[in-house]
């Protein structure tokens, strides 16, 4: 099997209500998409290609490659399907792999089982035809082979990614409840930031909106922070493709650049996480960091830029009365020192945003884990409003538009 030059299905995998997101990304590196789903993309690619997604998707969660599609009834056709696949051509016998899957089938009641009449066929395949059985276990640091099965059709994929693209590798030190890259990246996208103009994250918890705010206006991909793919340990694999894509990547790195990024916690461990998973990332320098009350945080004058906050939810019902006296505090803040900028609220309660004693032009839907969100944005205007036409157009109407459509799509 050829498959590292072969064109076949490939799916890209994203968290929920990100896909609107994903699309922009994958359109932008020239390739083109045949269809858009709710939690992906599909495309008609090689796994060379792959190599390529892998390296720059921040919004991405899997590449899955087909190597195989058929009509399964049950647990006993599955296996002899699979264990026709030429999986000698694909993994070492000397190596490793692993099996996820996305299961629903009325003879399946448990994923674990399909896992194994999965992991029970590529052995035998192997040993049948080397002499030799690989290993094979959870981890998903080597090969990793993912199922897709719904009713009697079967999809069998190469998972090139391995480990989530969607944790993008510079976040040593989590902190509280911080908020997963891919998310944060898609937040980022989501606003009207020009990627020019200041960008101001109070309450920034350990830091990571204002780290891929950052990673955007400086053209840092994903793949600067990770050297390990489940394309690796496939068969075929070329090390010189990766290394001439990584080497693209650094070159794409705008060096020069005059930010004005402001990220500030009240907590003292809190700012320490941000700075050093900043260090790491290698934007350290392009960050102010304070520890002072949101209030406090410095907004540059002049305006057109964006104010970010992620502030605690509380319980999904019953607000916390210190948390609704929080909210009106961010509004107050916003109206306040903020006027000129675009305002924006992420929160999973409906409840507390309606504290925030301002309008929102827009509300954007997203998922946390799963938690229904929502980002509010707010027009700080100063003095007299101005025309749209003078302010910057926020990209994410499309997004939106496309998220609506992906909605009435099946999922993968």
């Amino acid at each position: 099997m050829q498959v590292f030059h072969n064109k076949s299905k490939v799916i890209i995998t994203c968290n929920k209500r990100l896909s609107p997101y994903l699309v922009e990304e994958v359109q932008a590196l020239g390739y083109e998409i045949v269809r858009d789903f709710q939690t992906g993309v599909q495309l008609n690619i090689t796994l060379t290609e792959c190599i390529k997604l892998n390296l720059n998707l921040r919004c991405a969660s899997q590449i899955l490659y087909c190597i195989g599609s058929f009509k399964v009834n049950n647990p006993e056709e599955l296996y002899r399907e699979v264990v026709d696949i030429a999986w000698e051509d694909l993994i070492d016998f000397a190596g490793y792999f692993s099996v996820t899957s996305n299961v629903d089938n009325p003879t399946i009641t448990t994923p674990l089982f399909t896992n194994l009449k999965v992991k029970d066929a590529i052995v035998d395949r192997i040993k049948d035809k080397k002499g030799i059985r690989p290993n094979s276990g959870s981890d998903a640091n080597k090969t990793v082979v993912h199922l897709y099965w719904k009713d009697d059709e079967a999809d069998i994929f190469l998972d090139t990614s391995g480990e989530t693209l969607a944790k993008h590798g510079y976040r040593k030190i989590p902190g509280k409840a911080p908020m997963l890259e891919a998310l944060a990246a898609s937040v980022v996208m989501s606003t009207k930031w020009d990627q020019k103009s200041p960008f101001i994250n109070p309450m920034c918890g350990s830091g990571t909106l204002a780290i891929e705010a950052a990673l955007l206006a400086t053209n840092r991909r994903p793949g600067l922070f990770r050297m390990n793919y489940g394309f690796m340990h496939i068969i075929g694999y070329e090390e010189e493709v990766f290394f001439a894509e990584r080497r693209i990547l650094k070159d794409q790195v705008i060096k020069n650049v005059d930010l004005q990024i402001v990220a500030s916690d009240l907590s003292e461990d809190a700012v320490d996480i941000s700075r050093k998973n900043a260090k790491t990332a290698g934007v350290d320098t392009l960050i102010t960091f304070e520890v002072c009350d949101f209030a406090d945080t410095p907004v540059p004058e002049g305006g057109k830029g964006v104010v970010v906050f992620n502030p605690e939810y509380g319980e999904r019902l019953g607000v916390h009365s210190q948390l609704e006296l929080t909210y009106k505090r961010i509004g107050d803040f916003m109206k306040k020192d903020c006027k000129g900028y675009s305002g924006y609220i992420f929160t999973g309660n409906p409840d507390l945003a309606k504290k925030i004693g301002l309008k929102a032009s827009r509300k954007v839907e997203f998922y946390n884990g799963k938690l229904d969100c929502r980002m509010m944005e707010y027009e700080l205007y100063d003095g007299s409003k101005r025309a749209d036409e003078e302010r910057p157009q926020p990209k994410p109407y499309k997004a939106e538009e496309q998220a609506r459509s992906a909605e009435q799509q099946p999922e993968d």
